[in-house]
């Protein structure tokens, strides 16, 4: 039977990135590092129109720039250079400027496909093997780590399991981890839309009644749409024609970009806020989707993630115990708990008073909206929010 030091179930971005952050601490100390992932790594790059982007904070620039990879990763990487906040019908609006904050740009906006691709090439294989395709089908705890049982029969034991396998894990239900849940009565229409005008770096955040949508510059003219509508009617808006749809979808948004011309695939996601209760066990940790899933409007989950990824890395290259250790695991989850609260707390939030209609709160929230254009340090903390900075962004190893 196989042994790693590391255990990584889950080979997307959010584990992938881990065994990045670890591989260099890792080779110092002859530490083994296994990803497993059921879905392989394409050989190249295919660029699609209808390709899924994710937004990445300046904080997670930083992180991937002290990785290494923050090059190969920016070949395809639209900058975010101005935030638009607006409430529909409202006057209220705030704008964030990535020169007033004194960055080059306040986040980024990245193809999954082209993130995921730049990762796998960075890995190295002495360090960090691929268990690929291949699923873990249960999970043994040991008093020195983990068995895991894959699909093909075979096992592997490790010193510390890392679950990375998004938000309806199925391995963190048979571990009996439960989760918080909270319904939204939203979802979200994703796809991606071209238009007129240049974006010029713009990003927009929306609110309406009927929930918040958001527009994230892309190469190409493009723009990565995340529309939150309610129940039935997201359905509705997914069943409509192209033409139908960019009709509605720009008497919400309106004309700042001049016409709505195209739009691509659309894809249905229902919403809600997961929490997992436990996030470390002995020779256990959570992290990603499965320890946590948010709204995506304020694009703060991925991020977030990286955060934890990025602390997860420090934790145990710093400690002189065993990868697994469970002192060493509480003290990575204590660090952690703050920015995961603030976060959590601040997405959810922001995702309920902006999709009310009473009209006391409408009131209140274009105040607070024309407060934070015109007050410098309410402005600069919600900015430097967004940018994923409200914490230390560091990487030791």
């Amino acid at each position: 039977m196989s042994r790693a030091t590391l255990a990584i179930i889950g080979g997307g971005l959010v584990g992938a990135s881990l065994a990045l952050a670890l591989q260099a601490g890792a080779k110092a100390r002859g530490w083994r590092i296994v990803l497993i992932e059921p879905f392989a790594p394409g050989d190249s790059y295919q660029p699609s129109y209808d390709a899924r982007s994710s937004a990445l904070s300046f904080g997670t620039r930083q992180i991937y720039q002290r990785l290494g990879l923050w090059t190969s990763i920016s070949e395809r990487a639209e900058a975010i250079r101005q935030i638009h906040v607006s409430d529909q019908g409202h006057f209220g609006t705030a704008r964030l400027k990535a020169e007033q904050e004194g960055v080059p740009a306040l986040g980024y906006v990245v193809e999954n496909a082209w993130l995921g691709q730049c990762l796998w090439q960075g890995l190295d294989r002495s360090v960090v093997s691929w268990h690929c395709p291949a699923e873990v089908t249960a999970m043994q705890p040991l008093a020195d780590g983990y068995r895991l049982t894959l699909n093909d029969g075979s096992h592997l034991e490790c010193d510390l399991a890392v679950l990375a396998d998004g938000g309806r894990s199925g391995l963190r239900e048979q571990l009996g981890i439960t989760v918080r849940q909270r319904p939204y009565d939203q979802s979200a229409i994703i796809a991606n839309v071209s238009t007129s005008a240049a974006h010029g770096g713009q990003a927009f955040e929306r609110f309406t009644e009927q929930g918040p949508m958001a527009l994230l510059p892309l190469p190409e003219h493009r723009s990565a749409l995340v529309w939150t509508r309610k129940g039935m009617d997201a359905q509705r808006l997914l069943e409509l024609s192209d033409q139908a749809f960019l009709r509605e979808l720009q008497g919400v948004f309106g004309y700042r970009l001049g016409a709505l011309r195209h739009v691509g695939a659309r894809q249905l996601y229902p919403l809600l806020l997961v929490e997992a209760e436990e996030q470390v066990r002995p020779h256990l940790a959570v992290v990603g989707n499965a320890a946590h899933a948010l709204h995506p409007i304020a694009g703060q989950g991925f991020n977030l993630s990286m955060r934890d990824v990025q602390a997860l890395a420090e934790a145990l290259l710093g400690s002189a115990a065993t990868p697994g250790d469970f002192a060493t695991l509480q003290a990575y989850r204590e660090r952690q708990r703050a920015d995961q609260a603030l976060t959590v707390g601040f997405s959810d939030q922001v995702t309920h008073l902006f999709s009310t209609s009473d009209p006391w709160v409408a009131a209140g929230r274009n105040l607070g909206l024309l407060g934070l254009d015109l007050l410098p340090p309410a402005k600069r903390w919600f900015a430097r929010q967004a940018m994923g900075l409200g914490t230390r962004t560091g990487l030791q190893g």
